[in-house]
């Protein structure tokens, strides 16, 4: 909607079976909203009589039945308090984010930072669709990470050394994936079935396992909604500069290429190919950077 309110050109302004109402939708990135700015939203919703706050799937705040009338006047007190106003447009939308390091025992990434650092470069950035980016901090996939366009897994890699274990199996116990047995009083990795989420790393009662580098891995393509469909991997890096230098490179691919007002996961193999981000990705990402798959 085309109007001279600054509110409606944000986005994040929904209106509701009665036209006469709206949701308001905020801005949180990877769900995160101090004590003070959440009971502010709690005052302005009493204060305009309204009943309740809901917490949204993408980790958002939405105020629903907001008067049409008093939208201007909520949305301004909202902003003044130190809240932004969300987006649901063709852009990019909220980014989604786990708790990862800052609070989870079995976080490989610093999902937060990260989540924050993709937010303040390209929320509500104009796309040809939209996009929705979120972040697990392993494979556990909290995020449901690889059910969104851009999704960003953290990985971290076993790496067991002949001659120290001891063979107890504690680690064996601990992996879900049946990916460690105990062979003649050792212990062998089926690298196969390993998701490296890296639980026996952390299981090792002698600390005796170690691991590559905490890696990142950039899925592409997925999509939740009537016909779910899992990413696509393009790239496995070793940072979190290189996994923002990946997120340049998809951002400004899908901005040039894709078209408007079609799905950007439906337009996979037609106007956006796979095949050739991958490519594009291998030039502009330094090879240091790059995870051997």
């Amino acid at each position: 909607m085309k109007t001279k309110s600054r509110i409606y050109e944000m986005g994040g302004v929904i209106t509701e079976v009665n036209g006469d109402f709206c949701i308001l939708r905020l801005r949180l990135p990877a769900g995160i909203v101090t004590p003070d700015l959440l009971i502010a939203v709690g005052k302005i919703a009493q204060k305009y009589n309204l009943d309740n706050v809901h917490l949204t799937t993408r980790q958002t705040l939405e105020i629903p039945h907001i008067k049409i009338s008093e939208l201007e006047t909520v949305a301004e007190e909202l902003l003044a308090n130190g809240h932004d106003i969300g987006a649901e447009r063709a852009e990019v939308v909220n980014i989604t984010a786990c708790p990862g390091t800052d609070r989870c025992k079995l976080a490989n990434i610093d999902s937060l930072h990260l989540a924050k650092e993709i937010d303040n470069r390209y929320f509500r950035k104009d796309m040809p669709g939209k996009i929705r980016i979120a972040i697990s901090a392993c494979p556990n996939a909290c995020t449901s990470e690889t059910l969104n366009e851009i999704g960003i897994t953290g990985l971290r890699k076993p790496i067991r050394e002949d001659g120290q274990c001891t063979g107890c199996g504690t680690c064996v116990q601990f992996c879900r994936e049946e990916a460690l047995e105990v062979r003649d009083g050792s212990i062998v990795m089926l690298d196969d079935h390993c998701l490296n989420c890296g639980t026996c790393i952390r299981s090792c009662l002698y600390g005796l396992l170690q691991s590559e580098a905490t890696a990142y891995k950039i899925t592409f393509g997925g999509r939740r909604g009537r016909h779910p469909k899992v990413g696509s991997t393009l790239i496995t890096v070793n940072s979190e500069e290189a996994a923002l230098l990946v997120i340049d490179a998809i951002i400004d691919w899908i901005y040039r290429f894709a078209r408007l007002d079609v799905p950007v996961v439906s337009q996979i193999g037609k106007d956006l190919k796979i095949e050739e981000i991958k490519e594009i990705l291998k030039k502009k990402i330094p090879a240091t950077s790059i995870v051997a798959e």
